[in-house]
């Protein structure tokens, strides 16, 4: 843990932390003691009873920084939690009462399995401006109600599955962590940053009122690293397909939206983008789809329509080649074809001028979709990267190209594939 807080100045403020004050006792007896009257003590690497030992040596009322780097283990004992005075319970799963911090300006929690409460009355941070919170379970909530300066806030979600974060002086938001998070509320007026890199449950959703925000860095996969390997099932997904992996950043100043979806043997959960995530307006976005031998076109119709604004569209499709050749076919009544009628519906894609297609199949559904783009959209510029062992002569190819001198007005590039 780190706690910082503000203090009047120190005549041994120039030495830093306790190594040099040691060093320094060598010197003369009497400075043997020097290491107790410091502002700043970082223990690392001692064991409990000697760090509870040091601890009780201090000589000052108040510490600018206290920096404690003490070895995880399960099984804590009654002394390792009584080495930090608010630490005060022998069973981890004991819920530990936080109390306050009348001067610190920045706290830094490691917590490993630790439950933190706040007490009923008192438990303030009055001054606090940065807590950064890694692993433990608590309540932000209630923690963010207690501090009424705070500007910077980073979460390490281990076992929280609820971010709720409703501040009038919070700038800047960081969440990350391997818990699959339920949701996210946010409600902050002064809001400018937010980094959002976690896993997500079968339920998520996101609400976002920061009429600020100028930053936004989402990257969130569909399974935790320690989930079962039945989640890769097709839990949820956009339509009948499964959100793998969910990216949203900035590039000159414009927000791109990447997608990794999949084609799962199954779906439980039906949910779509607009449920799960409240996103600003996207000028980029990058489709990254396994298909396994189905059909794209409805799914990206339909992603087309949330996302009308984009100025550039990337899609990269593929089949994972261990897959069987049995599991490439695509039935007639397929749902990942559905609504049929997609081939004929117009979007309004008012700005989209730039289309980069990659493994190009030539395939029918591919050659419709892209009748449709050059229908609905303002195309200036159409890349094409054609799959492996795909010929330009193939009949895909050729549609591809009778499309392409339809629109002379559109710079049409074809790319074959080496090797």
């Amino acid at each position: 843990a780190v706690l910082r807080a503000a203090v009047g100045p120190s005549p041994f403020s120039h030495l830093p932390r306790h190594p040099s004050a040691a060093r320094t006792s060598v010197l003369s007896r009497r400075w043997r003691d020097l290491w107790k009257h410091l502002p700043e003590l970082s223990f690392r690497g001692i064991a409990h009873d000697a760090l509870e030992v040091a601890l009780a040596q201090v000589a000052i009322p108040r510490l600018s920084l206290l920096v404690l780097d003490i070895a995880y283990t399960r099984s804590f004992s009654a002394e390792c939690f009584s080495i930090v005075a608010w630490v005060r319970a022998s069973d981890e799963l004991v819920a530990v009462e936080v109390p306050s911090f009348a001067r610190a300006t920045s706290i830094r929690l490691r917590l490993y399995d630790l439950h933190l409460t706040l007490p009923a009355q008192g438990g303030e941070f009055p001054v606090l401006e940065k807590l950064s919170i890694t692993a433990g379970r608590f309540d932000t909530s209630a923690i963010i109600s207690r501090c009424r300066c705070l500007r910077v806030l980073e979460v390490g979600c281990w076992d929280i599955d609820t971010i709720t974060v409703h501040s009038a002086t919070i700038e800047q938001l960081l969440v990350t962590g391997e818990a699959q998070l339920r949701g996210v509320d946010i409600v902050a007026p002064l809001l400018k940053k937010i980094t959002l890199g976690t896993s997500l449950s079968v339920d998520f959703s996101m609400s976002l009122l920061a009429p600020k925000v100028e930053n936004l860095s989402y990257n969130c996969s569909s399974i935790s690293r320690y989930g079962p390997l039945d989640v890769l099932e097709g839990i949820y997904g956009i339509g009948m397909w499964y959100l793998n992996r969910l990216k949203l950043g900035t590039e000159e100043n414009f927000f791109v939206l990447g997608l990794d979806l999949d084609r799962p043997y199954s779906v439980t959960h039906m949910r779509n983008l607009q449920e799960m995530f409240q996103l600003p307006n996207i000028s980029v976005l990058e489709l990254r789809v396994e298909t396994r031998g189905h059909v794209y076109g409805a799914m990206a119709v339909n992603l087309l329509r949330i996302c009308n604004a984009i100025q550039r569209l990337k899609l990269y499709s593929s089949i994972l080649q261990y897959f069987r050749r049995t599991d490439e076919a695509c039935p007639p009544d397929c749902p990942c074809n559905q609504p049929q009628n997609w081939r004929s519906q117009n979007i309004s894609l008012m700005n989209l001028e730039n289309v980069e297609i990659e493994d190009f199949k030539g395939s029918c559904h591919e050659v419709d979709f892209l009748k449709l783009l050059f229908r609905c959209a303002p195309l200036t510029k159409v890349t094409v990267k054609l799959a492996s062992k795909v010929v330009t002569s193939s009949r895909g190819c050729k549609e591809a190209y009778n499309i392409f001198k339809a629109n002379p007005t559109v710079e049409c590039y074809v790319f074959r594939k080496r090797g």
